[in-house]
């Protein structure tokens, strides 16, 4: 069957469609994926000195030169460098309020005092119009400047002053390709042209009479920006409107421009939005993609890149060909120079510097042990794809430091969350005592709750310091790993230090009643899958289901891989006595108050343990409902772990492109940013689908979705971590889960 291209959320792939590098193809209707080039955006942020003040204006010269337009004057960034030089003399600057470059490579600026020209490095003081100038046009037929005191056309012969009968107020102007010219004013647009003037006003027209930005799109439509959204003319008549309900996400317009592709950009005070050919909207907002969210002008290099000047300096949203395998390579340098420490842990960093990645220090995690397990089954499934003996080596490295979480705590199975050296100074959850005040107070807000005094231990070696209190969300990730490791990648010998290492934990669940019991003698806060709990214990019914369904996935995976009977017994036992097959079944009919979204990660876990170790038909046929059923309830989420997860244990090839979709937009900045989209107007904040959580409700695609860990839920406000990177795990594993399912093809020649 022909595969047919697919518009990616990304601009990017707006821009390869029309700049001969071609969009993936569409993995619709096919369950193969064949890995072709797409454009992939990233951005560049140059801040400006508070004392510089806001950019009103930019352009980027040939040399790649950006100039910007201040209150404090015109600045220049020389190509590669990082400092703002004053482009003119000090007597000279002061308030600017345009720049511009025109057919001759030369650049104009217009400020408070005069219109000035550099060309070859002379700036010329252009005389015969009259200050303040607020816009600069360049045209075939010369150089316009607009301001309050009136329009002038500066061309080789001299300056000649336009008798427009226009608003003083003039914000914006563009020529109209026939020596006419389109003004946007406080009061409304204005069309200036050979013989007559037409004034939009109007609701009629526009959205609103005040216009901050103009453009024209192929086929000579208007878009006019400015409050209340962008209205579209033809041929000075209202065809449409965009606004919040058609992806706008602020009322609040301040520049259009059309890109040397076509594409629109729009920039408002909540970042740039962008319309292709078929006017579906590209988001671009945060400190991801903007040193500040409010756009105040837009231009684009001669390599088609965006500038966008905002009231914290500019922002370039740049854009590179790659192909998910290249995109693969790129994070996984990242992952090995920023996010595996000693022994073999991948988990997140702490930079020394906001949104700095090039000073960094390793730093500790509750779930170190979960999210390692995950980088063990990404290497695994590397292995299995490639046979690439760096791939086995290092998920060998992930296991052995799995297994020390165990053995570092010399108990019957119990194990650590996560492991530091001792001669760290810091650490997360450090050690404390409780007053009896404390506790009672602690009592009542849960009276599950468990106050841990000592967290950390020292290891008998004096190597490491060692974290306890393990919770149930570790034994689950560790399980899946295990699992993994076990059947894709381990030789005899390494399958029997599996075998013993899992059965040691599975044993200590049995013999502390199905808890994990920490060595203080007492379950952990989390870890509890016994039945007196779960069934009897009403404080302990919100995890009922999912916790039901977790153990018996832990005891059928400990009599898989040992064929030892005492498992295989108690897992009968948990179903036939304890009823732990009817609690698992009512899992998708939990009730909304104890829903979280980590838990469609856990069962995730589950069900390749489930659904490939089960020989019995009856049970067998109800896993496979249940992820079904379970698979149904979660399409929404567009997440590939799942999607490829279900494929894993199911053997049925679904969800193919969201996957690809979420693979291919994911940013390559790993910076925890904060990304509030409740600023957002074309998004309304819902309790859905997690009642407790503030949502929105439209999943954010990845490019503008918070950094991704999967425990994370996708439509939550994340206020994020601007000092931290997140490991690229969350999008490795379920590439190469991918790749060894066949979904993912190679890169095309």
């Amino acid at each position: 069957m022909m595969q047919r291209l697919f518009l990616l959320l990304s601009c990017a792939l707006w821009f390869a469609c029309k700049q001969n590098a071609p969009a993936p193809p569409k993995p619709a209707e096919t369950t193969v994926f064949r890995d072709t080039v797409f454009w992939q955006e990233y951005h560049e942020g140059y801040t400006t000195p508070a004392s510089i003040g806001e950019v009103r204006s930019l352009a980027v010269d040939g040399k790649a030169n950006v100039w910007i337009a201040t209150p404090a004057g015109v600045f220049v960034k020389k190509n590669r460098s990082m400092t703002w030089e004053a482009a003119l003399p000090t007597v000279e600057q002061g308030p600017a309020f345009s720049v511009v470059i025109d057919k001759d490579s030369a650049v104009w600026m217009s400020t408070w005092r005069a219109v000035f020209r550099m060309k070859h490095n002379v700036v010329t003081k252009m005389e015969g119009a009259t200050s303040p100038l607020s816009v600069l046009c360049a045209t075939t037929e010369g150089m316009y400047a607009a301001g309050p005191r009136g329009v002038w056309l500066f061309k080789e012969e001299g300056c000649e002053k336009k008798n427009y009968v226009v608003a003083r107020s003039i914000r914006d102007v563009i020529s109209d390709g026939d020596e006419g010219l389109w003004l946007a004013t406080d009061v409304g647009l204005y069309h200036a042209g050979r013989d007559s003037t037409q004034h939009l006003m109007d609701t009629t027209d526009l959205l609103s009479a005040y216009i901050r930005g103009v453009a024209l799109e192929d086929g000579g439509q208007v878009w006019a920006g400015g409050l209340g959204g962008v209205t579209v003319l033809q041929n000075g008549k209202k065809m449409r409107t965009l606004g919040p309900d058609a992806g706008m996400p602020s009322i609040h317009v301040n520049a259009v421009r059309r890109s040397p592709v076509g594409v629109m950009w729009i920039g408002t005070n909540v970042g740039v939005v962008r319309y292709a050919g078929d006017h579906s909207p590209s988001l671009r907002f945060s400190r991801r993609w903007l040193v500040d969210d409010k756009v105040n002008a837009i231009a684009f290099d001669a390599d088609g890149n965006a500038w966008l000047g905002t009231p914290q300096g500019v922002s370039a949203i740049k854009r590179k060909r790659m192909t998910l395998a290249s995109k693969e390579h790129y994070f996984y340098d990242v992952l090995m120079r920023r996010h595996m420490r000693e022994p073999w842990i991948a988990g997140q960093c702490r930079l020394l510097q906001e949104g700095d990645t090039t000073h960094w220090k390793a730093e500790d995690d509750d779930n170190d042990g979960e999210f390692t397990s995950n980088y063990l089954a990404m290497e695994s499934f590397r292995y299995a794809t490639t046979k690439s003996e760096d791939a086995k080596e290092k998920a060998r490295k992930a296991f052995r430091f799995l297994k020390l979480l165990q053995e570092v705590t010399e108990t019957d199975g119990f194990f650590a969350r996560t492991i530091v050296p001792t001669e760290w100074t810091f650490y997360h959850d450090g050690n404390r005592s409780y007053t009896d005040r404390e506790r009672a107070d602690e009592e009542v807000k849960e009276p599950r709750y468990k106050p841990v005094e000592v967290r950390w231990h020292k290891s008998r070696d004096g190597k490491w310091l060692w974290k306890g209190d393990t919770s149930s969300d570790e034994i689950c990730g560790h399980m899946f790993g295990y699992f993994i490791y076990y059947d894709l990648v381990a030789d005899e010998a390494e399958k029997k230090e599996i075998r013993a290492h899992v059965s040691k934990i599975v044993s200590h669940l049995m013999a502390h009643q199905f808890t994990l019991t920490d060595i203080d003698g007492q379950p952990t806060r989390w870890g509890v899958w016994s039945p007196d709990r779960l069934n009897r214990d009403p404080e302990w019914t919100p995890d009922r289901s999912l916790n039901s369904m977790e153990v018996l996935s832990f005891l059928k995976f400990a009599h898989y891989i040992t064929g030892e009977e005492k498992f295989q017994q108690e897992y009968l036992r948990l179903i036939q006595t304890e009823h732990y097959l009817d609690n698992m079944a009512n899992v998708p009919h939990q009730n909304p108050a104890w829903f979280i979204y980590f838990d469609v990660i856990l069962a995730a876990y589950q069900y390749p343990i489930l659904l490939k170790t089960e020989t019995d038909p009856k049970l067998k046929q109800f896993y496979e409902n249940h992820i079904d059923q379970w698979l149904e309830r979660r399409k929404g989420d567009h997440n590939p772990l799942i999607n490829f997860i279900y494929v894993y244990a199911r053997q049925q090839k679904k969800e193919l492109q969201p996957s690809v979709e979420f693979l291919t937009d994911t940013p390559l900045d790993l910076v925890d940013w904060s990304i509030d989209h409740t600023k957002r107007e074309d998004v309304h904040v819902v309790h859905a689908p997690v009642l407790d959580d503030v949502q929105v409700d439209a999943l954010p695609p990845a490019s503008i979705r918070s950094t991704v860990r999967w425990d994370k839920n996708p439509w939550g406000i994340n206020p994020g971590d601007h000092f931290m990177e997140r490991e690229p795990v969350f999008w490795l594993l379920p590439y190469w889960m991918g790749r060894y399912l066949g979904m993912i093809g190679e890169p095309a020649e």
